[in-house]
């Protein structure tokens, strides 16, 4: 039975565009204005963050887009205060859309004298007053048991696969899935299903933090179209050593699907002169102008699918089906024309 409440959105600041999509869509969906309620998030001159919400939302069912990328603790904070403002002007229930979850790679103690920040900021989203967490491809998934209240994690992956089925249509049997280190293999292996490829891995030996010491091949990659993929590509480092390794061993080409681009620092620049054909990243973090100038990075939306797991927790209806090929489709198919 659907709600008896309306379903209203909010933003911050951190990816307004991807926030406007799902606003368009969800009004073409629901054949009614599902504009951004109208709020300020605004900055004093110390930098504190100030929002001030101008519509009513009681009894409402408050829906928050805010990734918390760079400057990450900037959006966290904005994210945290709009929750905040919101359970303060008592809307029925507050759901915070986080496309990327960022102090997730913080999942666990690997040394002694270390924080576990994603259970910090677990703990600092559920005391704000947010009742359930709606995100995508997170870079652990035990940090799902970090809440004591409802999360939802999207994947990449089956958009992906949609991509990977258009792009290469003529030659699905000479791809090869690749894995750039042993703890991303669950990732590899779902898109490597959805397409029927075959599963490679490329390990690696850090000496450091940042710094890759030696890579290693595991399966034969000879006269293959690679496939790398992986949850974050942050300096881009890592992928392109690991592309240059690929075609080292044999491999006709190599593509990268990465479900968010942070691309910090030299991230783009290395990518533009690596030897990758393409690298395809989500737009779950707003993408740089430096990022959509790139020749070989595309950007591919999930406005769609977030959109429609927004509806899909409004009407109380399953969010999983998404993850199916027969159901996402449909809301992907005026990007990828399939037979």
């Amino acid at each position: 039975m659907p709600s008896l409440t309306e379903p209203k959105l909010i933003a911050g600041n951190a990816n307004l565009p991807l926030a406007r999509s799902i606003a368009r869509r969800m009004s073409l969906y629901r054949g009614v204005d599902q504009g951004l309620v109208d709020a300020r998030v605004e900055r004093f001159n110390d930098g504190e963050i100030f929002v001030e919400v101008f519509e009513n939302v009681r009894g409402e069912d408050m829906f928050i887009i805010q990734p918390t990328s760079y400057p990450a603790n900037d959006n966290l904070m904005e994210l945290l205060i709009i929750a905040d403002a919101l359970r303060r002007s008592s809307a029925s229930r507050i759901t915070a859309v986080i496309p990327y979850f960022g102090y997730a790679r913080q999942d666990r103690r690997t040394k002694a004298r270390t924080p576990i920040s994603a259970k910090l900021v677990a703990n600092m989203l559920t005391g704000a007053g947010i009742e359930r967490i709606l995100t995508m491809d997170l870079h652990a998934a035990q940090i799902q048991g970090f809440f004591d209240i409802p999360v939802d994690n999207l994947y990449a992956s089956p958009i992906f696969a949609l991509d990977v089925q258009t792009q290469f249509k003529q030659q699905m049997s000479d791809l090869m899935v690749v894995s750039p280190d042993v703890g991303g293999v669950a990732r590899a292996r779902e898109l490597a299903k959805r397409i029927n490829a075959p599963l490679s891995i490329v390990d690696k030996r850090r000496e450091k933090p940042g710094e890759v010491a030696e890579m290693t091949v595991i399966g034969d990659v000879t006269d293959k179209i690679c496939l790398i993929v992986d949850d974050i590509c942050d300096t881009a480092g890592t992928l392109c050593k690991a592309a240059q390794v690929l075609l080292d061993n044999g491999a006709r080409e190599v593509h990268s699907y990465i479900s968010h681009g942070v691309m910090s620092g030299p991230a783009v620049e290395r990518v533009s002169n690596s030897v990758m054909k393409s690298l395809v990243i989500t737009d779950s973090i707003q993408p740089t102008p430096e990022i959509l100038a790139a020749p070989n990075i595309r950007v591919v939306p999930t406005a769609p699918i977030f959109t429609q797991a927004i509806l899909n927790i409004w009407n109380g209806t399953s969010v999983s089906s998404l993850f199916e090929d027969k159901t996402l489709r449909p809301i992907y198919e005026s990007l990828y024309h399939m037979d």
